[in-house]
């Protein structure tokens, strides 16, 4: 066991022989660390936190009551192999959120980049993989092998199918079933997930030029009403494009997938 003389635990939580407290971390009440896990600087867990398995958490995350943290994986197939769980740095994971290792089938690691904002209930499965400032809203359900890239926001009570990939900056409406791939940037509404058009919204927040703007547009018009199968269409607009954005859309239309694409209406 390595506790660092900064850290601050209260005398009713349970630190098993073996796991690894940062400085200036803050354990509170009722709460139980794992033999294999691994705090770095200034995490903070409120009272009744659960974090178990091989599990690391980066430096100033706040992980808020009745979470549980690198629990086994809700899957059939687990027979209890060395997996992980890795948490970057500055995330909010909000009260009751549950998160799984990964498994050997999904490459043993569910992983989680930095400041995202995971709100309450929502659930994190097996082998996903989360980039930075992901969004994950009240009561939201990540599947198995799902890929979430950058700056994605998924609404509450959504549910994403297991291996589904999210493209960066991408939008989930609230109450969307998500059962294919999102395109970068995409807007995706209605109760069984309908590629409704770009996140405008998010592309002005983050600063995007207009230009940038306009070409992912004139892309998008051309994915719903160009001529060809719809990664025939993608291929054309690789041709023609000199917008970083529209390349990264086209990139991520023409690389490796479990799911189809959600295409425009």
């Amino acid at each position: 066991m390595s506790i660092d003389a900064t850290a601050q635990i209260h005398p009713s939580s349970i630190i098993e022989p073996g796991a690894c407290i940062g400085p200036g971390c803050e354990i509170g009440p009722f709460c139980w660390i794992g033999a294999r896990v691994e705090l770095a600087e200034n995490v903070v867990c409120s009272s009744h936190v659960v974090i178990r398995g091989q599990t690391k958490i980066g430096a100033d995350t706040r992980i808020f009551s009745f979470a549980v943290i690198g629990e086994i994986p809700q899957d059939l197939k687990f027979k209890g192999e060395v997996s992980q769980l890795m948490i970057g740095q500055g995330n909010i994971i909000r009260e009751h959120v549950t998160i799984n290792l990964g498994t050997a089938g999904g490459g043993g690691v569910t992983s989680i980049g930095d400041n995202c904002l995971l709100m309450a209930g929502c659930h994190i499965a097996h082998d996903a993989r989360l980039g930075n400032r992901v969004v994950i809203v009240n009561s939201a359900a990540i599947a198995g092998h799902v890929l979430i890239e950058d700056d994605v926001i998924v609404g509450g009570l959504c549910g994403v199918h297991q291996f589904v990939r999210l493209g960066r900056g991408a939008i989930i409406g609230a109450v969307t079933m998500v059962t294919h791939d999102v395109i970068p940037h995409g807007l995706v509404q209605a109760s069984r997930g309908e590629l409704d058009g770009l996140n405008l919204v998010g592309l002005k927040r983050r600063g995007v030029d207009r230009a940038d703007i306009t070409a992912l547009r004139a892309a998008f018009q051309m994915l719903a009403q160009g001529e060809g199968a719809f990664q025939d269409r993608a291929k054309r607009l690789g041709e023609e494009t000199d917008s970083a954005y529209v390349q990264e859309i086209v990139d991520f239309i023409l690389g490796d997938s479990g799911r189809s694409f959600l295409t425009p209406d």
